[in-house]
């Protein structure tokens, strides 16, 4: 049997329609009246350091002279030596200097009695630097010892090369015109000290 209509229901239901339909529109009517809400802000400080730093490396390692008694030997090869600095602002000019260990003694020989090649017998040439024509290792250095040096460069610091590097190539000779009876030995060695600084 088929329920009849009845008009009382229906108006009901039409009002809990309206009632919800209502409901909501004021529930979204609230939440735009009340708008977002903000946190405050957390704060994080930081700080870092940048450390002052110089280095020196050269390549290659190890230079070879064929010796002429009472004449002049050229190095192999040229030493290619980098320079790279992070410094301060406060910093003038970055130095750097060769020398050896001893003013008579820059290569000694494996005779015996051992002989010595002065460092007045060591020439050293870099055309981007100071020696631009081959000057002795004989100089008094800020770095090395009494008579035994070479001032290789002076690079002046500005705000824009405070963080730099340089490649200077230092050739080398051996003149054995003061000392033209070296004797033979199977071998002279010695160390050349490279070095910079920060004025």
């Amino acid at each position: 049997m088929m329920a009849r209509w009845n008009p009382l229901t229906a108006n009901v239901r039409s009002w809990i329609w309206l009632l919800v339909l209502a409901g909501v529109a004021g529930c979204l009517a609230c939440r735009t009246t009340l708008g977002q809400i903000n946190s405050n802000s957390g704060t994080v400080s930081l700080n870092a350091s940048l450390a002052e730093s110089l280095s020196v490396s050269a390549s290659p390692s190890t230079v070879t002279f064929n010796l002429i008694p009472g004449g002049t030997a050229v190095g192999s090869s040229p030493v290619a030596i980098t320079t790279t600095w992070v410094l301060s602002s406060s910093r003038g000019a970055v130095y750097l200097d060769g020398s050896f260990g001893s003013a008579s003694s820059a290569l000694t020989g494996s005779s015996i009695p051992a002989v010595s090649i002065p460092t007045a017998e060591v020439f050293g040439l870099m055309s981007t630097g100071l020696p631009t024509v081959f000057s002795p290792f004989s100089v008094n250095t800020p770095l090395g010892v009494v008579s035994a040096g070479l001032p290789l460069f002076i690079q002046l610091l500005t705000s824009s090369n405070v963080n730099s590097s340089r490649t200077d190539n230092l050739t080398l000779e051996i003149n054995l015109a003061l000392q033209p009876q070296l004797p033979a030995a199977s071998n002279y060695t010695g160390s050349l000290f490279l070095q910079a600084q920060a004025l």
